[in-house]
C-alpha cells in the first residue's frame, strides 16, 4: 500500500514488469519470459495443484460413508464444481457434458485464483524482491485474457468440426443462397468477436478497479501537500472508506468475472457442438422418459 502512496504513477502497479524479454524495447511485440504477470500465473497454477488435491483427500481412520463426504475447503469445492457442472454446463453442453468439465473446472479455479492474487498486496509484503517482480494481477492483461480467449475460439472450432464435420460449416449457411454467404461471413466473424469480448471484458474489468483503488490512494499524499495536515486527514479518512468499500467489490468481481468468463466458455462450445437442434430434443424427451418411468 505504501508503495501505491509513493507512486507517482497509478499504473505502475497494474501493468507487466518484465525482467526478461526475447525482444527489448519491442513494445507491442515484446516476447517476456520472466515478469510479474507469468510469476503470478505459476504461482496461481501452482497453488491449484498443491492444494485442491489436498482439500479433496480422503482421511485414513474414516468410516467407509464418512470417507465419501467432503471437509472444510473440500465442502466448498465440492459445492462449486456440482453447482457448475449441473446448473452451467450440462444445460448448454448436454451429453458432451463429462467431456468438457475438466477443463471447464480448471478454468473457473485458475482465473479466481488469478484475480484473488491481484488483490493481495504482494509488492509490499516482498518489498525486498526489486523490479515489482511479485503481486500483480495476471488477468488484467491482454496477453494472459487473450491466450485464453484463443484457447475458448480453439474448442470451438475444433470440437464443432470434430463431431460434425462437414455438417459445422454448412450450419453458418441458413436462409436462401443469396443471402446465406453473408450471413456465413457474419456468423465467423461473431465466433471472433465472442472471444474477443471475453478478453476485453475480464482484462478490463480487472485493470479498472485496481487503476481506480490506487488514484484513490494517490490523493492521500497530494491531500497533505496542499490542505495541510487537518485536509489532509480529512481526505484520508474518506479515501480509506471509499477503498474499503471499492476492495469488497473487487472481491465480487474477482468472483463475478471468473464466473462470467467459464459460463460464456461453456454455453459458446455448447453452441457448436450442439448445432442439431434434434439431439437436445431427443436428450430431453429421454430424459423425459426415464423420469416418468420412476
Amino acid at each position: 500500500m505504501m508503495a501505491v502512496l509513493g507512486a507517482s504513477n497509478p499504473i505502475e502497479h497494474v501493468i507487466q514488469h518484465t525482467m526478461l524479454d526475447l525482444n527489448p524495447g519491442g513494445g507491442v511485440f515484446s516476447f517476456p519470459l520472466i515478469s510479474n504477470h507469468i510469476l503470478m500465473q505459476v504461482v496461481g497454477a501452482g497453488l491449484l495443484i498443491w492444494g485442491i488435491p489436498r482439500a479433496l483427500v480422503y482421511r485414513a481412520g474414516d468410516d467407509p460413508i464418512g470417507r465419501l463426504v467432503p471437509r472444510g475447503w473440500g465442502t466448498a469445492i465440492e459445492a462449486v464444481c456440482v453447482a457448475l457442472r449441473e446448473q452451467i454446463f450440462k444445460p448448454n453442453l448436454g451429453h458432451y457434458t463429462d467431456r468438457f468439465t475438466p477443463y471447464l473446472w480448471s478454468l473457473f479455479f485458475f482465473i479466481l485464483v488469478a484475480n484473488v492474487l491481484g488483490l493481495l498486496p504482494l509488492a509490499d509484503w516482498f518489498w525486498f524482491v526489486p523490479g515489482h517482480l511479485v503481486g500483480g494481477t495476471s488477468t488484467a492483461n491482454f496477453y494472459v485474457t487473450g491466450a485464453l480467449a484463443f484457447l475458448t475460439l480453439a474448442l470451438i472450432v475444433y470440437n464443432g468440426l470434430r463431431y460434425h464435420g462437414l455438417d459445422y460449416v454448412k450450419h453458418f449457411f441458413m436462409g436462401p443462397w443469396w443471402i446465406a454467404w453473408l450471413i456465413a461471413i457474419l456468423e465467423i466473424a461473431g465466433l471472433f468477436f465472442k472471444s474477443g469480448a471475453l478478453c476485453v471484458r475480464l482484462t478490463a474489468n480487472m485493470l479498472a478497479g485496481h487503476i481506480l483503488l490506487a488514484v484513490l490512494l494517490s490523493f492521500v499524499g497530494a491531500s497533505f501537500a496542499t490542505l495541510g495536515p487537518v485536509g489532509g486527514a480529512g481526505v484520508t479518512v474518506a479515501v480509506i472508506a471509499g477503498s474499503v468499500l471499492i476492495y469488497f467489490l473487487e472481491i465480487l468481481v474477482a468472483f463475478l468475472h471468473a464466473f462470467i468468463f467459464t459460463t460464456l466458455t461453456a454455453v459458446f462450445i455448447g453452441l457448436a457442438v450442439n448445432i442439431h437442434h434434434d439431439e437436445k430434443h431427443e436428450e430431453h424427451h429421454a430424459e423425459g422418459a426415464v423420469a416418468s418411468s420412476h
